[in-house]
């Protein structure tokens, strides 16, 4: 199997999984809604799809993996944030039922992809640190379980 070459966060499938989900964003829900919701539901849609990318993008930017897997939780609850944003839509009549199951299935991806970016740094970590202590290693096992 070839192995890929990650030089930067634009190489990540989790960070171009939540573009995918961003043009999907900005092309199928933004236009349907009404231009009342500009500076409500709209905004608040828009900001929580922006901030997904920039957290993998600055997550990618730290150097210490903890770091990194802090911005990328920070992206997975955008992610979520952005589902009930659009559960909401539909609620209200904004979006129609396959719209929401489109956002649906994108963010199920999304988060995929996100928990296995975290698995992986978590792997890469203890790959790097064979001589951790049982302390410290069963504490940092019930740190990545929050986040994957």
């Amino acid at each position: 199997m070839e192995k890929r070459v990650i030089k930067t966060f634009e190489d990540l499938e989790c960070w171009k999984a939540a573009r995918f989900l961003g043009d999907f964003v900005q092309k199928s829900i933004l236009p349907e809604l009404p231009k009342d919701e500009k500076y409500r539901l709209a905004d608040q849609i828009l900001r929580a799809t922006r901030s997904i990318t920039a957290n993998i993008a600055e997550g990618y930017g730290r150097f210490h993996y903890l770091d990194s897997s802090k911005f990328l939780s920070n992206a997975r609850g955008s992610v979520y944030e952005l589902l009930d944003h659009l559960i909401t839509a539909e609620a209200e009549g904004l979006i129609s039922q396959d719209q929401l199951q489109e956002g649906r299935e994108l963010i199920d991806r999304s988060v995929r992809l996100l928990n296995g970016y975290l698995r992986y740094l978590w792997l890469w970590h203890e790959e790097q640190n064979p001589k951790l202590t049982k302390q410290k290693r069963a504490y940092l096992q019930r740190f990545w379980k929050c986040f994957c």
